[in-house]
């Protein structure tokens, strides 16, 4: 444990990059333990295939992905009580801030007891009874604190958080696990992923090969080449996987389009997703500070208004469909579109608004089906 643990940093090679500092001192107790224990509970995705439960280790992450929209949400329903650990500023800190949920042993096996016997009938059939690692966070981030023997120990929580609960899912359940990462320190647990059979798949964000819109966007997080390195070890180790190619940015051209594709499909995975960024909340402002700091020019023009980011998300997942039938992996491709692409001023503005729809809602409809 304490290798894995002591050789985190050096594994992923991330002295991260230089990322917008807040205006409020760090400290200590914003790296550290959260009040309320870690639990599955129910999720909130609408047509994306994904899962019934989440199981999320943190309030935070580390990888300070500046499209995400979780800060916001921290701001609205935890904000007072981050504020009670130093966090003055949920969203222009995120990043900042990782609070680990304890591990209460008897309180998980309540909310897994529960899943477990959810009737099918009251369940979204696009869930597949799976629960998700992690929905809000990352399950294998590392774990950044000043006092070494506090990151050691906050990182070996969060390691036990992860296959303790997992262990119990495959012993005392028959639920599915969908795991989410983009953080190559899932190697580790590839044993016990091999362990739940078709019941778990292994799944990584990577919108993107370039790395230098990566540092932009998900400036704490692993490299491109280093997510693409751990799907193709997944694979070779015998894991069922996915890959979500999303958020994709107003800058990844075709040409970048094709080459993650491409790659991508060379992994043979089970399903990919794909959604351009979204406007969630303050995101958007993030992505443009951050951009502004670093000097980088970035095509924010499509999110002046909501029709222009409404028109440049038709386009991207409709070139990425047409990609993905050039490449040869259109039987794989899953769309996520926006629910607001729905709306009739969208489908109005298309050439023909009836085959827009159509094909708007054939998207919708579609369901991921879990390998056998």
């Amino acid at each position: 444990m304490n290798a894995f643990i002591d050789h985190c940093t050096a594994i992923l090679d991330v002295a991260p990059p230089r990322v917008r500092r807040s205006v409020h001192p760090r400290t200590d107790n914003r790296v550290g333990m959260w009040s309320s224990p870690a639990v599955i509970a129910p999720n909130n995705f609408v047509y994306k295939s994904l899962s019934n439960w989440a199981f999320n280790v943190a309030v935070g992450c580390s990888h300070a992905c500046r499209f995400c929209y979780v800060p916001s949400a921290a701001t609205i329903k935890q904000g007072p009580k981050l504020a009670e650990y130093g966090v003055k500023d949920p969203d222009a800190e995120w990043g900042d801030y990782v609070l680990l949920r304890p591990w209460d042993e008897e309180k998980f096996l309540a909310s897994l007891r529960a899943a477990e016997n959810t009737p099918r009938s009251q369940l979204k059939r696009d869930g597949n009874r799976a629960v998700m690692y992690c929905s809000t966070t990352d399950p294998y981030q590392v774990i950044h604190h000043p006092d070494p023997d506090r990151q050691r120990m906050l990182s070996a929580h969060a390691r036990h958080l992860v296959r303790r609960s997992l262990e119990l899912i495959r012993d005392r359940s028959t639920l599915n696990v969908r795991i989410l990462t983009r953080s190559p320190l899932a190697r580790a647990d590839f044993d016990l992923f091999k362990s739940f059979g078709p019941r778990l798949l292994f799944g990584m964000s990577l919108p993107t090969l370039r790395n230098d819109l990566s540092k932009i966007y998900e400036p704490k997080a692993p490299a491109p080449s280093q997510r693409l390195a751990t799907l193709r070890a997944a694979r070779e180790a015998g894991l069922n996987v996915y890959v979500a190619v999303a958020p994709t940015y107003p800058e990844c051209d075709e040409a970048d389009l094709r080459a993650t594709l491409q790659a991508v499909g060379e992994i043979k995975p089970v399903t990919i997703f794909h959604e351009p960024i979204n406007i969630r909340a303050e995101n958007v402002e993030r992505i443009q500070t951050h951009a502004d700091e670093l000097g980088v020019a970035l095509k924010t023009d499509v999110f002046e208004s909501r029709e222009r980011w409404q028109d440049y998300a038709v386009t991207a997942l409709q070139t990425v469909e047409r990609l993905a039938a050039e490449v040869g992996v259109a039987d794989r491709l899953h769309l996520w579109p926006d629910k607001s692409l729905g709306n009739v001023g969208v489908a109005n503005r298309m050439p023909k608004p009836r085959e827009y729809l159509r094909w708007l809602g054939k998207s919708w409809s579609r369901i991921s089906e879990w390998p056998k």
